[in-house]
């Protein structure tokens, strides 16, 4: 883990995203639905962002180590095309899809996750919350504990994948892995802080927070 800080703001006008609101979706479903809108957009294609909960399943990054998973469970492992290693997604855990063309944006790939997870640490601030990012790992954190994860797939100057949040979950399953590849790395989520909002109330106050 590396020094703790705070996200710079996004310089660049604010995005004008399309926002869908997906529900609760398997896993590989939506993850080939983002491969094929990724392939098929070209330089007018609106960017989205896509809002949902996720069945349980857990996601391996391209380069991501199969050690970091330490036992098997009768959670599906996914092997994915984003960056990073291993992490857990489930019911009661916000997830925002990123799809946007960051070089049509004038948006540089470091850029856009310190806007990523700048926008979470807003989010939280307005539930009195305070977190940080790191500077050697990425995420959100609150207390030394994770409570958002980010992973994204640059092609072309466009990006898909993006950040979960984790709500009000059963965080047990991150018990059976590295979370992103960190050893006794620990989790923490918004209802355990007293944020009592529901996923789909701070999936549109973060999605909000993302296009400013």
């Amino acid at each position: 883990m590396g020094t703790l800080g705070t996200a710079t703001s996004l310089d660049t006008a604010a995005l004008s995203a399309r926002i869908r609101y997906l529900g609760q979706c398997p896993y590989v479903d939506i993850y080939q639905k983002m491969q094929r809108f990724h392939l098929q957009r070209d330089s007018a294609t609106d960017d989205e962002l896509w809002i949902l909960e996720h069945e349980p399943v857990y996601t391996l990054g391209r380069n991501g180590k199969e050690a970091h998973i330490l036992k098997a469970t009768e959670v599906p492992v996914v092997k994915i095309d984003r960056g990073g290693q291993v992490t857990y997604h489930g019911p009661g855990q916000l997830i925002i899809y990123t799809l946007v063309d960051l070089k049509r944006a004038n948006i540089g790939i470091k850029q856009w996750v310190n806007h990523l997870e700048n926008s979470v640490i807003r989010l939280l601030e307005t539930y009195q919350i305070c977190a940080q990012r790191d500077n050697q790992a990425p995420g959100v954190y609150v207390g030394g504990k994770k409570i958002a994860a980010l992973g994204l797939r640059v092609s072309r100057g466009r990006c898909y994948h993006g950040l979960s949040l984790n709500v009000a979950m059963d965080l047990t399953p991150f018990e059976s892995i590295n979370p992103c590849g960190y050893a006794g790395l620990q989790v923490t989520q918004c209802q355990d802080l007293g944020i009592t909002e529901s996923v789909a109330t701070l999936g549109k106050q973060l999605s909000e927070l993302l296009t400013q």
